[in-house]
């Protein structure tokens, strides 16, 4: 999902069509082999390995190079990041075999809900606040299940210059609960750096355009992903406390590169 602000429709070169094309067949070529090891490895592991590896490979093949920057997550950890582009989700994945969070629209698409569901996603209705209880329940769940999972608190992609408020209902699952004493809530903060405006997805851009841009850059896209400290007890304490937190700490990490930058 993105921001609803009007944007130009950018238009992909001749040259980038066969990269595109190539991409493409290369990602189809890991699912062909992947979904097979899926079900092979499925009855010998609580957390499927592959689903992580697949993600990884999909954001190589998609020019996705990644650095990783602070304190590396425990296993069991919940993840409050910035959303700028799908890219965000294999990065995530790749890096910390994360479950995610993800908006019920994207279950609507059969393929896609299938390929989500391999990776143990929890879809929530954002604006059903009738479900937010169930919602929790359901990530609860996750967390136990997964170890990892990671939400997008924004509810939106921004375009990577600023961090959108923090939604925090669903953050319940964590505040003011026995699993919040144990399992650590830490920020992460993803920058694209200077190509961010050239591959976010923002505007009423439709998301196959924005993934067709991406696969057709002969330049890769490189991504520092900060690992932020985990949140202390005392911005833990609810979760509006615990939103508003992470935020900060985004922010504050951006702040200072763009200060160590200019």
């Amino acid at each position: 999902m993105n921001q609803a602000i009007p944007m130009q429709k950018r238009r992909i070169a001749p040259w980038g069509w066969p990269l595109v094309a190539l991409r493409l067949l290369s990602m189809l070529a890991l699912l062909v082999v992947s979904v097979p090891l899926y079900y092979l490895a499925a009855p010998f592991a609580k957390r499927n390995p592959v689903p992580r590896r697949f993600l990884q490979a999909i954001g190589a093949v998609a020019g996705l190079r990644v650095r990783t920057r602070g304190q590396r997550p425990a296993r069991r950890t919940f993840f409050l990041s910035n959303h700028v582009t799908w890219l965000d989700i294999l990065a995530i994945a790749g890096e910390t075999g994360s479950a995610f969070v993800a908006h019920d629209g994207l279950a609507q698409i059969g393929p896609l809900r299938w390929l989500c569901r391999l990776n143990d996603t929890v879809f929530v209705a954002r604006h059903d606040r009738s479900s937010v209880a169930n919602q929790i329940d359901q990530i609860r769940t996750a967390l136990a299940d997964t170890g990892a999972l990671t939400i997008f608190p924004e509810g939106t992609c921004s375009d990577g210059t600023a961090t959108l408020p923090f939604k925090s209902s669903l953050l319940s699952a964590l505040a003011d609960d026995d699993n919040s004493e144990v399992v650590p809530v830490q920020p992460i903060w993803l920058d694209y750096g200077r190509e961010t405006r050239a591959i976010a997805w923002v505007g009423e851009e439709p998301g196959l355009d924005n993934a067709l841009v991406i696969l057709a850059r002969w330049r890769a896209v490189d991504l520092t992903m900060h690992f932020l400290p985990p949140l202390p007890p005392k911005d833990r304490a609810d979760r509006k406390r615990m939103a508003l937190a992470a935020r900060e700490a985004i922010e504050t990490a951006a702040g200072r590169m763009r200060r160590a930058d200019s």
